[in-house]
């Protein structure tokens, strides 16, 4: 597996992945664009044999010392291999701020244990924000060392 910077050139697989990962809860085409294309946006693929098998997207936001994990995601045949774990950490390198925060479908116990194994602390929901009316969990990891 590698990882490589995502372009506008990995449109159609992108949009693969979104629906296979998140299926009603898909990004619609023009938000996959604009991840692939806006300036600011640590962007990242994850490679087997030439495939997207993972992506992640994480933005600066104001103020400028917390981004935003927008979406991470892996084929569900390359789950547990440690591609979303080395995604993640590939980010949270990238953007190099004192914090990080994301969102994840209540009940995703999987993704909640993977970010909880990273340092990340639930700090809130926002009640029915993701399709079929179920809450999001969001939560923050704090970087010391980048004080």
């Amino acid at each position: 597996m590698e990882i490589f910077p995502a372009t506008w050139r990995d449109l159609t697989e992108l949009r693969h992945l979104e629906q296979v990962c998140f299926q009603k809860d898909a990004w619609p085409l023009l938000d996959v664009i604009a991840v692939l294309s806006f300036s600011g946006i640590v962007r990242l693929k994850a490679v087997i044999d030439g495939q997207m098998v993972g992506f992640i997207a994480g933005e600066i936001r104001n103020p400028p010392e917390l981004a935003w994990i927008a979406t991470i995601g892996v084929l569900p045949a390359f789950r547990r291999q440690g591609i979303g774990s080395a995604l993640l950490s590939t980010c949270e390198e990238g953007l190099g701020v004192e914090r990080v925060r994301l969102s994840v479908r209540q009940g995703n116990e999987n993704a909640i244990r993977l970010y909880k194994s990273f340092g990340y602390q639930q700090i809130g929901t926002w009640p029915e924000y993701y399709r079929g009316g179920i809450d999001a969990v969001v939560l923050e990891k704090h970087f010391s060392d980048r004080l």
